[in-house]
């Protein structure tokens, strides 16, 4: 065993995933950087015999909690019920393995976060400290962070929260806005003082940049700082380095964890403080349910990692780990695996526009598909740069690589032996060369596998394990057993042999990844397995083992699903409109080929009977022509002799009311009919083109 592999074999692990808002329901975006890889590479823990547990729960506090409410007309709590339900169910349709998915409004959350804020504020860790913030006088309170919008100093986004620019990701305070309000009232709020305790953070800066950079703390090394991702490093340095920054820890609201003061009345806990507080409360919820200690998994040697978004590294990696330190007992992070975000159809995945594809929906739409969307999720992960989602890419990889490669392997590999052994495992002969490096590289898959999840690099990991597929295809290609049955049938039995040793390790290598999948190849093969120590093996199976009848793991996507699918997103996105449908799409060989450039009007006048009608001599630069264009219900003669317009100029000529018109003047059209020309700005001049 590799010396990485050796010293990982007795790890333990608590493992948690960023706890979903509980505001709306997850998209895929979500689920490809954060939930997905946290849960292969937590059943790949528990193959692999580690003491491991995974955690995750609602997030139900916050001022995003009580936006949505607002918006929806109920109360925060029903919001949360509402949507933690949601989530909740889709976690476990999508076969999710957390060994509990808890509720930040639980009871047992709210004593855990307010002894641990207690603790902190005991030992002097707080400063309380008085500011000026912001203040709506009509709704009569303190604006929390995403209570107030305006333009980002930084990138001029107009729609910026006042604790960061959603744009360009730029980290905010609500002062720094320019041209504020309340999403509350509409209007500019007021400064007013208002005390709350902070988090002195730079005074943590020293320690901080020795445990990011050399994986040090107090001279002790604690993790390998070269397995975590660039972006994580990058970020948070960027923050060190910048300059750490007092940040309060309680808010003037009153929906979350009261603070527990008798001089804090209406204050709550910041909710990037009872949040990852959230982990070790259900950690001691799980610890009562299943009769544990909860202090074993989050003290002494014990790897702790965190799933996240890359918009909460600093809130995993730099503020959370000042808090365990400073509260003292607990494990810091060994590593804190950030993805990118995941882009959907060209753009970003967007809740107010519903542009996004819904997890639940997608479950609900496509039941028994949960493996088919994870391989492609996997499959573009975005582990280290952003990534994009279609559903042209989702038809292809199923397709292309799930039934073309994968399940063609399986296919065939268990067809031919009921075919020729009525379902039962031949005994092998002598192996050639040929069988022999092919059980060998059927063994160094499974290692190539362990190392790369353990550096969490899944995507490559579950490529990997559709190497062993292929490997199996190529062997079955090469082998020609359908050939040679007639000719050497005592060769047949040695090839199938080996066909059905590989497929049975499929069956293995794929649980982290297709755990559905990976139970029916056992299940066709009658041999189930989830000891990792046991894949690569090459005599899985044992001489006469009767295998079951064959299925199609993957039926393929048809054309008519990615149009469904694309079309729902862009009707989605439409808005009510009063104007006429998009027309059918053309290609930009289509549009090159229009002649559009700027005239000017020399002459104008009526055409006789005609309303609608001027006839207009315009001046092209090239030439002067003549033009009929029905904008007399619009403008007089007189108003548009000497307009600059556009003109589309290589329209073939016809006669209108006996005039022949040479062209067409592009007008604009609003919803109730009326024309208006579209004038270019001042120094520009007949001739020129438009693009």
């Amino acid at each position: 065993m590799p010396a990485q592999l050796k010293s990982m074999s007795k790890a333990k692990f608590t493992v948690t995933a960023a706890l979903p808002y509980a505001n709306g329901p997850l998209h895929l975006g979500h689920v490809a950087g954060v939930y997905l890889p946290a849960d292969i590479f937590v059943r790949f823990l528990r193959m692999n015999g580690h003491d491991v547990a995974f955690i995750c729960g609602s997030d139900e506090h916050g001022a995003a909690i009580t936006l949505r409410a607002k918006k929806e007309g109920i109360t925060p709590s029903e919001i949360v019920d509402k949507y933690d339900g949601i989530i909740r169910k889709a976690f476990q349709d999508f076969n999710i393995s957390f060994d509990i998915f808890h509720r930040t409004a639980s009871e047992i959350h709210h004593k855990t976060s307010q002894d641990f804020f207690l603790k902190l504020y005991e030992n002097d860790k707080f400063t309380e400290e008085t500011s000026e913030q912001y203040y709506d006088e009509e709704f009569q309170q303190f604006l929390a962070d995403r209570y107030i919008t305006g333009e980002c100093p930084k990138c001029q986004n107009p729609n910026a929260y006042g604790d960061q620019c959603e744009k360009c990701g730029t980290d905010l305070s609500p002062t720094e806005l320019i041209n504020p309000k309340s999403t509350l009232s509409g209007k500019t709020p007021v400064l007013k003082t208002t005390s709350h305790w902070y988090l002195p953070m730079e005074r943590h800066e020293d320690w901080l940049r020795e445990w990011i950079k050399e994986g040090k703390l107090d001279g002790v090394q604690r993790h390998d700082p070269k397995a975590w991702r660039n972006q994580v490093v990058g970020q948070c340095m960027s923050w060190i380095d910048g300059g750490l920054h007092s940040r309060a820890m309680t808010r003037d609201l009153d929906w979350g964890v009261k603070v527990p003061l008798p001089n804090a009345e209406g204050k709550v806990l910041y909710v990037w403080l009872d949040a990852p507080i959230g982990y070790i409360s259900a950690t001691k919820q799980w610890a009562l349910n299943e009769g544990k200690n909860w202090e074993d998994y989050w003290t002494g040697d014990r790897k702790l990692v965190h799933f996240i978004g890359k918009d909460n590294i600093v809130f995993h990696a730099v503020i959370f780990p000042i808090l365990l330190k400073d509260h003292g007992g607990f494990i810091l992070p060994d590593n804190v695996p950030a993805s990118e975000f995941l882009n959907l159809e060209g753009d970003k995945f967007s809740t107010s526009r519903n542009w996004a594809v819904w997890l639940h929906e997608y479950l609900a739409a496509y039941p028994g598909k949960e493996d088919e969307l994870k391989y492609v999720l996997t499959s573009i992960a975005p582990e280290t740069k952003d990534a994009e989602f279609t559903w042209k890419e989702y038809q292809t990889r199923i397709n292309s690589e799930l039934a073309d490669i994968l399940g063609n392997f399986i296919n065939r590999a268990l067809v031919l032996t009921h075919k020729y052994y009525e379902g039962v495992v031949p005994q092998p002969g002598a192996y050639t060369q040929e069988d022999l490096s092919t059980l060998d590289e059927m063994k160094q898959i499974p290692q190539r596998i362990s190392k790369l999840i353990y550096a969490y690099k899944l995507r490559e990991a579950q490529a990997e394990a559709m190497n062993l597929a292929r490997l199996g295809n190529k062997y079955l290609a090469d082998q020609e057993p359908w050939k040679l049955i007639k000719t050497d049938p005592e060769r047949v039995k040695t090839i199938m042999y080996v066909a059905l040793q590989i497929t049975a390790n499929l069956g293995i290598v794929l649980k982290p990844f297709l755990p559905n999948t990976a139970e029916k190849i056992s299940s066709m093969v009658n041999f189930h397995s989830s000891d990792w120590g046991l894949a690569g093996n090459s005599d899985q199976l044992s001489t006469g083992t009767t295998i079951n009848t064959p299925e199609i793991i993957f039926q393929k996507v048809e054309d008519s699903l990615v149009e469904n699918e694309v079309g729902k997103l862009k009707n989605a996105n439409m808005v009510e409109s009063n104007f006429e449908a998009q027309k059918e799409e053309v290609t930009f060989d289509d549009f090159s080929k229009m002649d559009i450039r700027l005239g000017t009007i020399l002459e104008a006048e009526k055409v006789e009977k005609a309303d609608k009608l001027l006839k207009l001599l315009v001046d092209t630069g090239i030439d002067k022509r003549t033009i009929v264009s029905g904008i007399a219900e619009h403008y007089s003669p007189e108003e548009v002799i000497g307009k600059t317009v556009q003109v589309l100029l290589n329209l073939a000529p016809r006669k209108i009311r006996g005039i022949e018109s040479q062209g067409m003047i592009l007008m604009a059209e609003d919803a109730e009919g009326k024309l208006s020309f579209m004038t270019p700005e001042k120094g520009f001049s007949a001739g020129g083109g438009v693009r």
